[in-house]
Protein backbone atom coordinates (compact mmCIF):
# COMPACT_ATOMS: atom_id res chain seq x y z
CA UNK A 1 0.00 0.00 0.00
CA UNK A 2 1.56 3.43 -1.33
CA UNK A 3 2.57 6.00 1.84
CA UNK A 4 0.07 8.71 0.52
CA UNK A 5 -3.04 6.59 1.38
CA UNK A 6 -4.64 7.48 4.75
CA UNK A 7 -6.62 5.20 6.75
CA UNK A 8 -9.13 6.18 9.45
CA UNK A 9 -10.67 3.43 12.14
CA UNK A 10 -13.94 3.72 13.49
CA UNK A 11 -14.87 1.64 16.39
CA UNK A 12 -18.01 0.92 14.59
CA UNK A 13 -19.70 0.39 11.04
CA UNK A 14 -22.34 3.53 12.19
CA UNK A 15 -19.24 6.08 13.60
CA UNK A 16 -17.95 5.34 10.28
CA UNK A 17 -20.88 6.26 7.88
CA UNK A 18 -21.37 9.34 10.08
CA UNK A 19 -17.76 10.12 9.12
CA UNK A 20 -17.83 9.37 5.58
CA UNK A 21 -21.21 11.61 5.47
CA UNK A 22 -19.54 14.59 7.09
CA UNK A 23 -16.46 14.16 4.35
CA UNK A 24 -18.70 14.04 1.51
CA UNK A 25 -20.83 17.00 2.65
CA UNK A 26 -17.67 19.08 3.36
CA UNK A 27 -16.03 17.76 -0.41
CA UNK A 28 -19.52 18.78 -2.15
CA UNK A 29 -19.25 22.51 -0.25
CA UNK A 30 -15.35 22.56 -1.57
CA UNK A 31 -16.30 21.80 -4.87
CA UNK A 32 -18.90 23.71 -5.46
CA UNK A 33 -17.24 26.79 -4.29
CA UNK A 34 -14.60 26.38 -6.66
CA UNK A 35 -16.10 24.70 -9.78
CA UNK A 36 -19.99 25.59 -9.42
CA UNK A 37 -20.99 21.86 -9.42
CA UNK A 38 -19.97 18.38 -7.62
CA UNK A 39 -19.67 15.16 -9.18
CA UNK A 40 -19.55 11.60 -6.73
CA UNK A 41 -19.47 8.20 -7.52
CA UNK A 42 -21.27 6.12 -5.74
CA UNK A 43 -20.82 2.36 -4.57
CA UNK A 44 -23.23 -0.16 -3.74
CA UNK A 45 -23.06 -1.90 -0.48
CA UNK A 46 -24.37 -1.76 3.09
CA UNK A 47 -21.74 1.01 4.31
CA UNK A 48 -22.93 2.94 1.23
CA UNK A 49 -26.51 2.54 2.01
CA UNK A 50 -25.78 3.50 6.14
CA UNK A 51 -24.28 6.77 4.10
CA UNK A 52 -27.10 7.18 1.60
CA UNK A 53 -29.63 7.19 4.09
CA UNK A 54 -27.63 9.80 6.60
CA UNK A 55 -27.47 12.55 3.58
CA UNK A 56 -31.14 11.76 2.82
CA UNK A 57 -31.42 14.16 6.04
CA UNK A 58 -28.89 16.61 5.36
CA UNK A 59 -29.77 19.50 3.98
CA UNK A 60 -27.03 20.50 1.14
CA UNK A 61 -26.99 22.62 -2.03
CA UNK A 62 -28.34 19.48 -4.02
CA UNK A 63 -29.00 21.40 -7.16
CA UNK A 64 -25.74 21.45 -8.02
CA UNK A 65 -24.72 17.92 -7.50
CA UNK A 66 -24.17 15.74 -10.09
CA UNK A 67 -24.22 11.41 -9.60
CA UNK A 68 -22.21 8.75 -11.03
CA UNK A 69 -21.75 5.28 -10.18
CA UNK A 70 -18.98 3.10 -10.31
CA UNK A 71 -20.46 -0.32 -11.05
CA UNK A 72 -23.89 -1.90 -11.75
CA UNK A 73 -25.21 -5.18 -12.30
CA UNK A 74 -27.11 -5.91 -15.34
CA UNK A 75 -30.35 -6.45 -14.05
CA UNK A 76 -33.92 -4.74 -14.67
CA UNK A 77 -34.06 -1.35 -13.12
CA UNK A 78 -36.64 -2.30 -10.69
CA UNK A 79 -34.20 -5.02 -9.14
CA UNK A 80 -33.67 -5.11 -5.52
CA UNK A 81 -29.73 -5.50 -6.06
CA UNK A 82 -29.42 -3.19 -8.51
CA UNK A 83 -27.27 -0.19 -6.90
CA UNK A 84 -28.89 2.71 -8.47
CA UNK A 85 -32.18 1.72 -7.16
CA UNK A 86 -30.28 1.36 -3.21
CA UNK A 87 -29.64 4.65 -3.66
CA UNK A 88 -32.77 6.03 -5.43
CA UNK A 89 -34.69 4.36 -2.41
CA UNK A 90 -32.58 5.22 0.49
CA UNK A 91 -31.39 9.03 -0.70
CA UNK A 92 -31.72 10.31 -4.02
CA UNK A 93 -35.59 10.44 -4.44
CA UNK A 94 -35.54 12.61 -1.12
CA UNK A 95 -33.62 15.06 -1.98
CA UNK A 96 -34.08 17.56 -4.78
CA UNK A 97 -31.08 16.88 -6.95
CA UNK A 98 -32.08 17.11 -11.07
CA UNK A 99 -33.37 14.30 -12.57
CA UNK A 100 -30.94 15.24 -15.43
CA UNK A 101 -27.57 15.53 -13.29
CA UNK A 102 -28.23 11.84 -11.78
CA UNK A 103 -26.67 9.30 -14.54
CA UNK A 104 -27.84 5.68 -13.69
CA UNK A 105 -25.31 2.93 -15.49
CA UNK A 106 -27.89 1.36 -18.14
CA UNK A 107 -26.93 -2.17 -17.56
CA UNK A 108 -30.05 -3.37 -18.09
CA UNK A 109 -29.45 -2.94 -21.44
CA UNK A 110 -26.67 -5.79 -21.21
CA UNK A 111 -22.81 -5.37 -20.53
CA UNK A 112 -21.85 -4.37 -24.18
CA UNK A 113 -24.60 -1.31 -24.41
CA UNK A 114 -24.56 -0.59 -20.95
CA UNK A 115 -20.57 0.18 -21.65
CA UNK A 116 -20.66 1.83 -24.65
CA UNK A 117 -23.30 4.61 -22.64
CA UNK A 118 -21.28 5.17 -19.90
CA UNK A 119 -18.25 5.51 -21.95
CA UNK A 120 -20.02 8.34 -23.32
CA UNK A 121 -20.82 9.78 -19.81
CA UNK A 122 -17.43 8.93 -18.11
CA UNK A 123 -15.69 10.84 -21.11
CA UNK A 124 -17.91 13.61 -20.57
CA UNK A 125 -17.45 14.13 -16.95
CA UNK A 126 -14.51 13.39 -15.77
CA UNK A 127 -13.16 14.06 -13.68
CA UNK A 128 -14.72 13.95 -10.53
CA UNK A 129 -14.64 15.22 -7.79
CA UNK A 130 -15.22 12.28 -5.34
CA UNK A 131 -15.59 8.34 -5.89
CA UNK A 132 -16.77 6.45 -3.05
CA UNK A 133 -15.57 2.70 -3.47
CA UNK A 134 -15.68 -0.83 -1.32
CA UNK A 135 -13.37 -3.86 -0.94
CA UNK A 136 -15.08 -7.06 -1.23
CA UNK A 137 -13.88 -10.10 0.68
CA UNK A 138 -11.25 -11.63 -2.80
CA UNK A 139 -9.44 -7.24 -2.89
CA UNK A 140 -11.96 -6.22 -5.85
CA UNK A 141 -13.33 -2.95 -5.48
CA UNK A 142 -16.50 -1.60 -8.34
CA UNK A 143 -17.04 -4.57 -10.66
CA UNK A 144 -12.93 -5.05 -11.08
CA UNK A 145 -12.47 -8.66 -10.09
CA UNK A 146 -9.13 -10.70 -9.49
CA UNK A 147 -7.97 -12.43 -12.50
CA UNK A 148 -10.18 -10.26 -15.09
CA UNK A 149 -8.25 -8.59 -17.73
CA UNK A 150 -9.36 -5.41 -19.47
CA UNK A 151 -8.19 -2.75 -22.04
CA UNK A 152 -6.69 -0.12 -20.39
CA UNK A 153 -8.04 2.54 -22.39
CA UNK A 154 -11.14 2.16 -21.55
CA UNK A 155 -13.29 4.76 -18.89
CA UNK A 156 -15.49 1.69 -18.44
CA UNK A 157 -15.73 -2.19 -19.01
CA UNK A 158 -18.25 -4.47 -19.64
CA UNK A 159 -17.79 -7.69 -16.87
CA UNK A 160 -18.73 -11.31 -17.87
CA UNK A 161 -17.84 -13.76 -15.80
CA UNK A 162 -17.85 -12.50 -12.11
CA UNK A 163 -17.01 -14.61 -9.53
CA UNK A 164 -20.78 -13.13 -7.90
CA UNK A 165 -23.81 -13.21 -9.73
CA UNK A 166 -25.10 -12.20 -11.34
CA UNK A 167 -22.13 -12.91 -14.24
CA UNK A 168 -22.80 -9.85 -16.12
CA UNK A 169 -22.04 -5.96 -14.79
CA UNK A 170 -20.45 -3.03 -16.08
CA UNK A 171 -17.80 -1.26 -14.10
CA UNK A 172 -15.76 1.93 -14.65
CA UNK A 173 -12.54 1.40 -15.26
CA UNK A 174 -9.63 2.06 -12.49
CA UNK A 175 -8.29 4.77 -14.83
CA UNK A 176 -11.35 6.35 -14.33
CA UNK A 177 -12.27 5.75 -10.46
CA UNK A 178 -8.64 7.13 -10.30
CA UNK A 179 -9.40 10.56 -12.25
CA UNK A 180 -10.71 12.20 -9.36
CA UNK A 181 -9.77 14.87 -6.70
CA UNK A 182 -10.46 12.56 -4.15
CA UNK A 183 -10.59 8.60 -3.22
CA UNK A 184 -12.87 7.40 -0.11
CA UNK A 185 -12.51 3.64 0.66
CA UNK A 186 -15.09 2.28 2.88
CA UNK A 187 -14.19 -0.78 4.68
CA UNK A 188 -16.17 -2.75 7.30
CA UNK A 189 -16.62 -6.25 8.90
CA UNK A 190 -14.35 -9.01 9.73
CA UNK A 191 -13.93 -10.36 6.43
CA UNK A 192 -12.06 -8.04 5.05
CA UNK A 193 -9.34 -8.16 7.52
CA UNK A 194 -7.13 -10.81 5.21
CA UNK A 195 -7.65 -8.54 1.84
CA UNK A 196 -6.86 -5.45 3.87
CA UNK A 197 -3.56 -7.12 4.75
CA UNK A 198 -3.25 -8.45 1.60
CA UNK A 199 -3.52 -5.23 -0.03
CA UNK A 200 -1.17 -3.31 2.87
CA UNK A 201 1.01 -5.99 1.84
CA UNK A 202 1.74 -4.96 -1.66
CA UNK A 203 -0.37 -8.04 -3.14
CA UNK A 204 -1.75 -7.44 -6.86
CA UNK A 205 -5.25 -7.05 -6.25
CA UNK A 206 -8.07 -4.75 -8.29
CA UNK A 207 -7.99 -2.14 -5.47
CA UNK A 208 -4.50 -1.50 -5.11
CA UNK A 209 -5.39 -0.62 -9.21
CA UNK A 210 -7.27 3.03 -7.51
CA UNK A 211 -3.97 5.46 -7.65
CA UNK A 212 -5.25 8.80 -7.72
CA UNK A 213 -2.95 11.22 -7.72
CA UNK A 214 -3.93 12.63 -4.23
CA UNK A 215 -3.68 8.84 -2.80
CA UNK A 216 -6.78 7.98 -1.27
CA UNK A 217 -8.37 8.01 1.93
CA UNK A 218 -9.47 4.73 4.07
CA UNK A 219 -12.39 4.47 6.62
CA UNK A 220 -12.33 1.59 8.26
CA UNK A 221 -13.58 -0.08 11.00
CA UNK A 222 -11.98 -1.87 13.65
CA UNK A 223 -13.92 -5.47 12.91
CA UNK A 224 -11.80 -5.01 9.02
CA UNK A 225 -8.68 -3.94 10.73
CA UNK A 226 -8.43 -6.62 13.26
CA UNK A 227 -8.18 -4.36 16.44
CA UNK A 228 -9.89 -4.63 19.70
Amino acid sequence: MQQHHQIYSFTTNQLLAEAATEAILNSAQRAIAQNGCFKIVLAGGSTPNLIYQLLSQAQADWQNWWIFWGDERCLPVDNAERNSLMAMQAWLEKVTIPAAQIFPIKAELGAKQGVADYQAVAAQYLPFDLVLLGMGEDGHTASLFPGHVHPENEFAHAVYNSPKPPSDRVSLSAAALSNAEQVLFLISGAGKQEPFRQWEQGDDLPVAQIKPENGIKIYADYAALNLA
